[in-house]
């Protein structure tokens, strides 16, 4: 049996990290709530409600976050949180200035990815950040999208003519119906064999890409992982020192459907780039490799998932969206603001702050709460309701200044500013167009209830919350 969160937590900060927690007086157990409803932490004097950061490593608070952010935005704006030292930026406005102050708000913290993915570009900031980030970002916009195209459409269908192959335990015939669990049919390897193709690997690296891509994501994550991530980085970056030597002769490229050259691929475009008059090496060429590898293959994992789960709970929107495949854009936007799989991105301060009377000292770890300024009350309507149709929701072009266009706001899942996630456009284009071809196959879609986990009355699915949903199980006639 899978663990639960709460057990998860505990094995991994152990219980000494809540029972020495000084004045907070140990491990605290909340109650399950109803969605919406804050549990009760007591209130001062004034009216005020008290808030115990313990909240953050109970099931209550991943399963039900929304009201506790609201209370964070609306009471404690700038909070610190003892336990891990960490100030939390959560209101939409403050993070917008934070995100685009890139002198008072440094760059994310040294060494917390760049063990593993390498030296990479949101680990820089000021004019060294612009140059790496420029020169990578030609290759994720543009043209270098529409490129892309082919091949994520010639993908998505592969494997989708593939589910009637699939294992019973990922697929279910009964009848004319047909239930396949969408993570592990598509989701999950789906934007990790574009991310293969588009930048140039032999199709028959594509196995190596798998354990490229699950160590160094794992490694990212906790100490007992990184070892593993260090080592799938090692044998990524020998694979490519080979693979560059043979592109800087023989270019590879990118073909439309009917096999014509596009365009070349990621790789060789790498190879005959240039900082300061030198050529990049295939150390700096590997980094790069390893963030798209990152940025666009996790979130896009993420985001399709949450999307159909939401979508399919909202039968007048999923039909919205199957009449009119123009409206993917849409949900793809609204499912980041909602029900985002990536929860926010951390800075630090360079020097000392104040914000909202609390006083940040220079070098403090802050993070900019993502999850909770995409549901700020002072920017959505209605911010805990999922709604495609809502008209708050800037859903057009990505821009790193696009924040706010007209007065319609963006989320706040990529950042915005000059660190605003790499990886943003990849994940736009994969599960947009990815979702379009799945709802045009699985006919009548809709979520196979008894498979999937129930919430605490037993009867409604149970919320994403804050967690990655894992598995989702959809029901489908066969033609």
């Amino acid at each position: 049996m899978a663990e639960s969160f709460a057990d998860v937590m505990q094995r991994a900060i152990g219980s000494e990290a809540l029972e020495g927690a000084g004045d907070l007086g140990g491990k605290a157990d909340f109650p399950l709530m109803p969605l919406g409803e804050a549990a009760d932490m007591g209130f001062a004097q004034d009216g005020t409600p008290f808030f115990d950061p313990r909240i953050f490593y109970s099931a209550e608070f991943r399963r039900n976050p929304w009201p506790y952010y609201r209370i964070l935005r609306n009471h404690y704006p700038v909070y610190f949180n003892k336990l891990n030292n960490t100030y939390y930026v959560t209101r939409y406005a403050d993070m917008t200035e934070c995100y685009y102050d890139d002198i008072g708000f440094n760059t994310i913290p040294k060494g917390s990815s760049n063990g593993v993915l390498g030296n990479v570009t949101h680990e820089f900031s000021g004019v060294e950040h612009r140059r790496r980030r420029n020169l990578f970002g030609q290759h994720l916009v543009g043209k270098a999208l529409e490129h892309r195209v082919p091949a994520i459409e010639r993908l998505a269908q592969e494997m989708i003519e593939a589910f009637p192959s699939l294992d019973e335990s990922v697929r279910k015939v009964n009848g004319n119906v047909a239930s396949v669990e969408l993570g592990r049919a598509f989701a999950y390897e789906f934007p990790v064999r574009v991310v293969c193709d588009v930048l140039g690997f032999p199709k028959e690296a594509q196995h190596h890409f798998f354990y490229w891509y699950d160590s160094i994501m794992s490694g990212l994550g906790a100490s007992e992982t990184h070892k593993q991530g260090m080592e799938a980085r090692q044998h990524l970056e020998d694979y490519v020192a080979d693979l560059v030597e043979e592109r800087r002769k023989n270019p590879g490229y990118l073909y439309d459907n009917e096999g014509n050259k596009l365009g070349l691929d990621i790789i060789s475009k790498l190879c005959a780039s240039r900082i300061d008059g030198d050529y990049l090496s295939s150390v700096e060429i590997t980094s790069y490799i390893a963030l798209v590898v990152a940025g666009g293959g996790e979130t896009t994992r993420g985001t399709i998932m949450n999307m159909w789960y939401q979508l399919l709970q909202h039968p007048d929107q999923f039909a919205a969206v199957v009449a009119d495949d123009g409206l993917w854009d849409a949900a793809f936007h609204e499912t980041l603001r909602h029900s985002n799989p990536i929860g926010g991105q951390p800075r630090h301060a360079t020097f000392d702050v104040e914000l909202h009377g609390v006083h940040i000292p220079a070098g403090s770890l802050i993070e900019m709460v993502n999850f909770s300024g995409s549901h700020d009350e002072r920017v959505f309507e209605n911010p805990d309701n999922f709604n495609l149709f809502r008209s708050d929701l800037y859903s057009g072009k990505l821009l790193r200044s696009g924040y706010n266009k007209g007065g319609v706001c963006s989320h706040m899942a990529f950042g915005v500013g000059p660190h605003m996630c790499p990886g943003a456009w990849i994940s736009h284009q994969e599960a947009t167009i990815g979702s379009r071809i799945l709802a045009r196959h699985l006919l009548n879609a809709r979520v196979n209830t008894d498979m999937m986990p129930k919430d605490i009355d037993g009867v409604s699915l149970a919320p994403i919350g804050i967690n990655k949903l894992r598995d989702l199980w959809i029901d489908y006639d066969l033609a």
